[in-house]
């Protein structure tokens, strides 16, 4: 196993960077897509275990966070993530050739991932979901998606706090110690990029069509900030090849329990039967 690193560029200009911790001769390869506030740097632990069982794990730092370029959680529009993605993939591919390609998106990543594939229908084996966000767990303060909106015709740079409560990531207090003492984890979002992912987490709680390609949405039953309820909703209303797992008894980033050892073979289970 081995990890590099490479800066690539967005459409508007902006600079990418992402990791890759390949081995030789893998069966295929993940596209990472992280969740709001975090980088992909968070996700070591689980390209080891990827990278024993012969896949190779790619993650992009989304605009706005870790080490990618930008204003802190923002975007000047939703689409600007769709294209940073299909710049990412379009990397991956040239890295890896024809292997078998899963997207896999966590979170915020989640909301985009599922967005890429049901707007834009890439070529791959399958998507993965965990802890999207179609619905939040909570209600968002009236006041404040009033300013996102406001501000978003006057000022879509504006930002406010997130209002994440760190303490729901994990029950693993290890994980959140760490989130917490992470100089590139942040708690910003802009009026552009937040109103424009809850639009986009509208339609796909509204979305009743079929998926393009086959899918696996995993939840934690007692996620305290993305609705497990809306996202199990979603899997038993659309059509396709799509399987819903939940996840008793675990939070919000359920490959960062104490238990992720099970997410992580169930996960791969289900790679293995869509593998090419």
């Amino acid at each position: 196993m081995s990890e590099t690193t490479k800066i690539l560029t967005t459409k508007d200009g902006l600079s990418l960077f992402s990791r890759a911790w390949t081995i030789e001769n893998p069966k295929g390869a993940i596209a990472l897509i992280h969740g709001f506030g975090e980088h992909g740097g968070r996700y070591a632990h689980v390209s080891r275990f990827f990278n024993t069982h012969g896949y190779s794990l790619y993650a992009l730092d989304n605009r706005g966070h870790g080490q990618s370029g930008g204003k802190r959680g923002h975007t000047p529009r939703y689409e600007s993530y769709m294209d940073d993605i299909e710049v990412f993939l379009t990397e991956v591919r040239s890295q890896i050739g024809n292997e078998s390609l899963f997207l896999y998106g966590h979170s915020m990543g989640g909301n985009l991932a599922l967005n890429y594939v049901l707007k834009r229908k890439p070529s791959i084996m399958g998507l993965i979901a965990s802890g999207l966000w179609i619905q939040l767990a909570f209600e968002p303060k009236p006041i404040l998606v009033l300013l996102g909106k406001l501000m978003r015709n006057i000022f879509p740079a504006f930002s406010q706090n997130s209002g994440l409560d760190q303490s729901h990531i994990s029950k693993d207090p290890a994980v959140v110690e760490a989130y917490k003492n992470d100089p590139l984890v942040h708690g910003k979002i802009t009026a552009s990029a937040s109103i424009g992912i809850l639009e986009a987490a509208t339609f796909l709680n509204e979305y009743t069509g079929t998926m393009p390609t086959p899918t696996l949405m995993m939840h934690g039953s007692e996620d305290l900030l993305t609705s497990q309820p809306a996202s199990e909703a979603f899997a038993k209303r659309v059509g396709g090849d799509i399987i819903y797992k939940k996840w008793e008894g675990m939070y919000h980033e359920i490959h960062n329990e104490p238990k992720q050892l099970e997410v992580f073979n169930y996960t791969l289970d289900w790679m293995e039967s869509h593998a090419k």
